[in-house]
């Protein structure tokens, strides 16, 4: 065929030729699964509520029906998503296909001087991207107002009301009209209390489901080795002399996070952190450092798990194993994207056996427990300093304000699985 004459694969989606052709103009020409089911029935103008796992393109699924919906029946969308990160990613994502036909945004988030939020909303957006609690901030000083909102969107839905914001969503749904609102909820996994929020604030919402929920990628090469708390830091020294590419570490709090980065850049590697503790220049700064190669490692926290948009990950460290095992799902998506190759090493204490065979289940996968290396550095964890221990938790709490609602693995029934770990 003709230049003239080619075709996408998001031909025969409904959507508009023009969008279609600025698809293929920036190199977009086959929708990934979750984008091929959810457009046709988004275009239609009805509830969807869409599953899939971190990585396969959900932005776009809701991005594209949003776009062209507005431009026909007018209106405004609002994307509610649970950290600034998400926010600043999905605002760039929507004005890459939507700037091509003067689409105006407005990103409310925190830790972002709220004036230029105000001039932004001032010229009548077409899409509000907010966090909960900014959002809820703008509403209580009235300077945004919901009345036109007729798409709503709510991207990685578990994840906000596991950080505490359900009691914000409902507020901010309570707000929208009813009538002729569209409703699209996008999560990687989806569980009971999603499923009573659409329950409650969705039409008859058309589930989509391109894979079984703590579905991983194949290409993803998973590790675990049990290992005591005080030699951690001895194997992390010596995973990372194996590695050269991008190395992304997850710990379980930001002070965490902190001592482990620290920690690192002792070892000489060049390493940054994003947790809460950070600004979001800060928090800015050190992603866009790991993404260009200044930095080669990241050290982040949970809240940061499905913020981070980067290509070519190499290596995925689970320092400590998440609270929540619906996390490692989301931490593990980090590597092997786009088809390529993967792998993820967690790090578990002896006592957690059962949380590593508890991710098993969830995975659907046997991860391979691999035998303790001779550890010939030691390296102490980084001493807490004083104002850290002066606001150190009694039990663990999430960053987004929630207690964890699941028992410590100390509190926990002996552990019942007949499977035997090596060292």
């Amino acid at each position: 065929m003709t230049k003239n004459h080619e075709r996408s694969g998001f031909d025969g989606l409904g959507i508009a030729p023009s969008i279609v052709a600025h698809l293929r103009k920036l190199g977009f020409t086959t929708p990934t699964p979750i984008q091929h089911q959810a457009i046709p029935i988004a275009m239609e103008g009805k509830d969807v509520m869409g599953i899939a796992q971190t990585g396969t393109g959900k932005t776009l699924a809701f991005g594209i029906p949003m776009i062209q919906r507005l431009s026909r029946h007018k209106g405004t969308g609002l994307v509610l998503l649970p950290t600034r990160e998400l926010a600043a990613q999905v605002d760039q994502s929507l004005a890459l296909i939507g700037r091509a036909f003067g689409l105006r945004t407005a990103i409310l988030i925190g830790g972002a001087a709220i004036g230029p939020q105000i001039n932004a909303l001032r010229k009548r957006p077409h899409v509000i991207i907010a966090t909960p609690g900014r959002l809820i901030d703008h509403l209580q000083q009235k300077t945004v107002s919901l009345a036109s909102v007729n798409i709503l969107v709510l991207d990685e839905a578990d994840r906000m009301l596991d950080m505490g914001f359900e009691p914000q969503i409902k507020r901010i749904l309570v707000g929208i009209p009813t009538d002729r609102r569209q409703t699209m909820l996008f999560s990687a996994t989806m569980p009971e209390k999603i499923t009573r929020l659409a329950r409650n604030y969705m039409h008859s919402p058309l589930r989509i489901e391109v894979a079984p929920q703590g579905t991983m990628a194949k290409n993803i090469e998973q590790e675990v080795f049990i290992v005591p708390k005080p030699q951690k830091l001895s194997l992390l020294h010596q995973v990372l002399a194996d590695y050269d590419g991008r190395v992304l570490i997850f710990s379980r709090t930001k002070h965490g996070a902190k001592k482990i980065a620290t920690a690192v850049r002792d070892m000489g590697h060049k390493a940054a952190e994003i947790h809460s503790n950070k600004s979001l220049p800060q928090r800015t700064k050190a992603l866009a450092d790991f993404k260009s190669g200044i930095t080669r490692i990241l050290v982040a926290t949970d809240i940061a798990s499905r913020g981070i948009d980067v290509q070519d990950i190499e290596l995925v460290i689970n320092f400590d194993l998440p609270d929540n095992h619906e996390d490692y799902v989301h931490r593990v998506g980090r590597t092997g994207r786009a088809g390529k190759g993967g792998k993820a090493i967690s790090f578990a204490a002896p006592d957690q056996k059962r949380d590593v065979y508890m991710i098993e289940e969830l995975i659907g996968t046997r991860l391979p427990i691999l035998p303790l290396p001779e550890l010939t550095v030691h390296i102490p964890m980084p001493r807490a300093t004083e104002h850290e221990r002066s606001f150190a938790p009694r039990r663990p709490i999430r960053e987004g304000g929630a207690r964890n609602s699941r028992t410590s693995s100390s509190s926990r029934q002996p552990y019942a699985h007949k499977r035997s770990y090596g060292r």
